[in-house]
């Protein structure tokens, strides 16, 4: 690498600014790019370069960026993004930091605008592993003081940090905190892409944002923070109602959104702003347009509260007055509004319009998350998954311990989801995430088997019901060590079926699936409670997660044995269970499983699953025959209406079986009561809807030929006839059923597979 001779400015290394839109561009790039004579051609392409436009003289050609300068540039990009116009100009920036001729470091990315100074070491990998960055560390920490000495000599007021920013690293929680403890910002590639994000929605007030984050609680330079404003109370909590221009309250505010690149901050629970609500917000304003409703924001009181000088007497319990806003970043957590506020964000109007605003006083996490709830239950409603999040966030310190139980088990299901060590990252849907083939786990699915598991135990509101084989007392010290366990086992568990755990829900993919999840961390809690009684004083609540996690290995590597020798027929087993008795049916599978190959492994209550299985394939069977009938009773009928109107049941429906079922009718209605009578629809079997459809050869082709014939089969020899037996097979299924005599395995599948195409129309690619 070039070192540029000492001496040098730290200015004489910037870019210039103008060049900085141009410089984004091509560094937010994947490739690299030349313009060549053609000449050239065989030995650039000797060296991976491609041909990618020609020209009449010359010859535009691309290279991939090794996978650090693409991190590098992403990292530069992103906060050229977000507004900080003083940036190292290249890869070849150096800083003094000491008073040898060699003592100067060479600087990633160097970001700064009129306050603040980013000094930015990146770090990546091609493939995911963990690091504990100590060497980062040691050289960050041992030439902070120098660099700082000279960095002030040409900024002297501006706040400077330090951050490491990792492409596809993971880092132990410990690691973490010693890298917070040497005052380095670690940001991972989330994290920047989540600024990168918020840059393109916000453009340069995503800075704040970040401001926010990295100087939470310092001084905002030169911000006027009085304004009038009425001071009163609601529900108990103090608030100030006040009007403030957008470019003042953009400086102070912050939004806590639900997002990976946060989700270690604090609790969170916005969902992230839309681009195209704040264009139409920013169009909105500058056309005259005004917003009648208040912002709800929670303003950070600290120790002393906030000053309030008032102007009047008091009226009842409000009075009037100057109040004076905290100047520091990330003082106002914006609750409700978060577009309107940052819809102004590129408005000319930011600086002179003045929206209303209803400001608490220093709530905490868990009541602004119940009040953000609260309005969005009203107006829009927070889906299931994101209340999911909330709540992991909102109850974890609650005083109730069955809601500190609950957020537990919610929150190791996040964090499974959200830890770069953990082998379900990026697996997990959390908030509001997209779902997609490997990010197709519910925090529903990954709790359930925390919960079935008996790791966390149960409780009354005060009072221990069960102690969980890995209750410690606390939510901290049980959710750490849970989740180590969890997260080493889960990870033995994807080396030992990297085909499986790179399938996700892809076709063929049938343990990294929610039910497939949920089984195997059922059955580590078997193995758990196994463990505990195997030996005298043998305590999992009290051994270290690593030594369980070694105990465990031979069992966790005899379920991999045999998830690893089915044969796809077996595996589209498990991917097909159906019901809400599939996870069940899952888990006692792997029980047994495990129990075959270690006889002294036997699970409570295995012994009698296996007995009474035959009886659960009829109860289940009969369940998806009572479907498969409903269904096909409403659409046949519907078809039929379709085609003859009011006089569909005697148009479309043979002869015979309108007599037959009007005979049924009148036997089957003289004992019941008036508001029970049946018609002669409510008499019909299956074979009688196979007769209805295959009636005719046009109503079959117009009417049943798509939706009934099975995939697969629609070459099947038979004509209609031949295509529609399985309704034949399906009705005598049910008389087994309904006679108690058994279903086989082979006649259960059956069913499922019809259940699954007919009443749910899925394909294995939808499982």
């Amino acid at each position: 690498m070039i070192i540029p001779p000492p001496g040098e400015l730290i200015r004489d290394s910037l870019i210039v600014e103008k060049r900085i839109a141009a410089e984004t561009r091509r560094r937010l790039n994947a490739d690299h790019y030349a313009t060549v004579r053609p000449t050239r051609i065989p030995d650039l392409e000797e060296d991976g370069w491609v041909v990618d436009t020609r020209n009449k003289k010359s010859v535009r050609m691309r290279k991939p960026k090794p996978h650090d300068v693409a991190f590098e540039d992403r990292v530069w990009a992103t906060f050229a993004k977000l507004g900080f116009t003083s940036l190292n100009a290249d890869r070849h920036m150096t800083i003094r930091y000491g008073q040898g001729e060699s003592d100067r470091q060479q600087i990633d990315v160097f970001a700064a605008d009129q306050d603040v100074i980013l000094v930015i070491e990146c770090k990546s990998t091609t493939e995911a592993r963990t690091s504990q960055f100590k060497k980062e560390v040691e050289l960050i920490s041992g030439q902070r003081e120098g660099l700082l000495k000279t960095i002030r000599k040409e900024f002297p007021q501006h706040k400077v940090k330090f951050i490491l920013a990792t492409n596809n690293f993971g880092v132990t929680k410990p690691t973490s905190e010693r890298i917070a403890s040497a005052d380095i910002v670690h940001m991972t590639d989330d994290v920047i892409d989540y600024y990168l994000a918020l840059a393109e929605h916000l453009g340069l007030a995503a800075r704040f944002q970040l401001l926010g984050n990295l100087f939470a609680g310092k001084k905002i330079p030169n911000l006027d923070n009085k304004v009038v404003a009425i001071e009163a109370s609601m529900g108990g909590s103090k608030y100030y109602s006040f009007s403030i221009e957008p470019a003042r309250l953009l400086k102070m505010g912050y939004i806590l959104h639900r997002n990976k690149a946060n989700s270690s901050l604090m609790p969170t629970y916005q969902r992230l702003v839309k681009k195209h609500r704040l264009k139409s917000v920013s169009k909105y304003v500058d056309s005259g347009g005004y917003f009648p409703n208040s912002l709800i924001l929670s303003l950070e009181g600290g120790k002393r509260g906030l000053r309030f000088d008032p102007t009047s007497k008091s009226s009842g319990q409000t009075r009037a007055g100057i109040l004076h806003l905290p100047q520091t970043y990330r003082a106002a957590y914006v609750i409700d509004g978060q577009h309107r506020l940052y819809g102004y964000s590129d408005s000319k109007r930011a600086e002179t319009d003045l929206i209303p605003v209803v400001a608490f006083v220093s709530l905490s996490r868990s009541e602004q998350m119940r009040m953000f709830m609260d309005i969005n239950e009203n107006q829009q409603a927070v889906p299931k998954n994101l209340r999911n999040t909330l709540n992991a966030d909102r109850l974890y310190a609650s005083d109730d311990l069955r809601e500190q139980a609950k957020a537990m088990k919610l929150t190791l299901s996040q964090n499974l989801g959200e830890d770069r060590t953990s082998p379900l990252y990026g697996r997990v849907l959390v908030g509001e995430d997209t779902k997609t083939p490997l990010r197709c786990l519910t925090i529903d699915a990954v709790s359930r088997g925390i919960e079935r598991g008996g790791f966390i135990g149960s409780f009354t509101k005060n009072e221990i019901k069960e102690l969980g084989t890995f209750y410690r007392g606390s939510s901290d010290a049980t959710c750490d060590a849970l989740f180590e366990y969890l997260r080493l086992c889960l990870g033995r568990l994807a080396d030992r079926l990297d085909s499986q755990h790179k399938l996700g829900s892809a076709e063929g993919g049938f343990v990294f699936i929610n039910n497939g999840v949920e089984s195997v961390i059922r059955l580590l809690g078997d193995i758990v409670r196994h463990l505990g009684t195997s030996e005298p004083g043998y305590d999992p609540r009290s051994t270290s997660p690593s030594v369980l996690f070694e105990d465990s290995i031979v069992y966790i590597d005899s379920l991999a044995d045999h998830l690893e020798s089915l044969d796809p027929a077996e595996a589209l087993q498990y991917r097909r269970m159906y019901g809400s008795g599939a996870g069940t049916k899952y888990w006692r599978r792997l029980q047994q499983a495990v129990s075959e190959a270690h006889a002294e492994f036997s699970p409570a209550g295995l012994a009698e699953y296996l007995e009474d299985e035959e009886k659960q394939f009829n109860d289940e069977s009969r369940d998806m025959i009572n479907e498969i009938e409903a269904f096909m009773k409403g659409d046949v009928r519907r078809r039929l209406e379709d085609v003859y109107g009011s006089e569909w049941f005697r148009s479309g429906v043979p002869r015979d079986i309108r007599v037959e079922a009007g005979k049924m009718m009148i036997e089957r209605n003289a004992d019941r009561a008036a508001d029970a009578q049946l018609s002669e629809w409510d008499c019909l079997y299956l074979v009688n809807y196979r007769e209805i459809m295959i009636a005719t050869d046009k109503i079959w082709k117009d009417q049943f030929e798509k939706r009934y014939t099975r995939p697969g089969e629609e070459q099947l020899a038979g004509g209609r006839r031949g295509r529609t037996k399985w309704i034949v097979k399906a009705n005598d299924l049910r008389n087994d059923v309904y006679h108690q005599r058994t279903v086989s395995n082979e006649d259960h599948e059956f069913l499922v597979s019809l259940y699954t195409w007919l009443v749910k129309g899925l394909t294995d690619n939808d499982l």
